[in-house]
């Protein structure tokens, strides 16, 4: 690629697929693992990178790194959108949303719809498992406060976030789990977070 060494287009390409395999970047110490580098160096190339437009990188966070610019000759490379993840909700009994992001997920585009604005949440309970969302996923949300029957949702009811299916009855809404061991959730007084987009799962 036009204007980067050698081990500078391998350095970024690792970065960039890394990413995409495991959700976040690499750390400055996994990068030099992997090319048997030291860690003075891989920050030499790094800084070279940011230099020429390819990465930015908070001084703030771990595992910042961000491709800006496709390093794949070919144009498979994906552009990369970064979802915030804001903390836990629960597929069960419902607990407190936490607010605070705890670190900032980058997700090839084509798993997003453009126009939209994303959030994701950890997953924590198995009351959604017959929808294919288990305990320990993570649940990536577009942000909305509408939805229609039947939709998975994320619903605040008093300070606490859940994630179920969404029904609009008469007088009320139905949260309704993906278990039989659970029963639904009947409330007045629902918000609408966002409806469900992707889910992530490690192995």
């Amino acid at each position: 690629m036009k204007d980067l060494t050698d081990r500078q287009l391998q350095v970024l390409q690792f970065i960039q697929d890394y990413t995409e395999k495991n959700v976040c970047p690499p750390t400055v110490r996994e990068i030099a693992d992997f090319f048997g580098i030291s860690l003075k160096a891989v920050q030499d190339h790094i800084a070279a990178l940011r230099k020429k437009g390819f990465l930015s990188q908070s001084e703030k966070r771990s595992r910042s790194l961000k491709v800006l610019r496709d390093s794949r000759p070919d144009g498979t490379g994906k552009r990369m959108v970064d979802v915030p993840l804001l903390g836990t909700i629960a597929a069960g009994t419902p607990i407190f949303a936490d607010e605070n992001t705890e670190k900032v997920l980058h997700l090839p585009d084509n798993l997003l719809s453009s126009n939209n604005t994303y959030f994701a949440l950890h997953v924590r309970g198995d009351s959604m498992i017959n929808a294919g969302i288990l305990n320990g996923d993570i649940a990536v949300i577009r942000q909305c406060d509408t939805a229609s029957d039947g939709e998975i949702v994320a619903a605040l009811i008093d300070d606490s976030a859940t994630l179920k299916r969404f029904y609009k009855e008469a007088s009320r809404i139905r949260l309704q789990p993906e278990n039989d061991d659970y029963r639904p959730i009947y409330s007045q007084n629902v918000r609408i977070l966002g409806v469900l987009a992707n889910i992530i799962r490690s192995y």
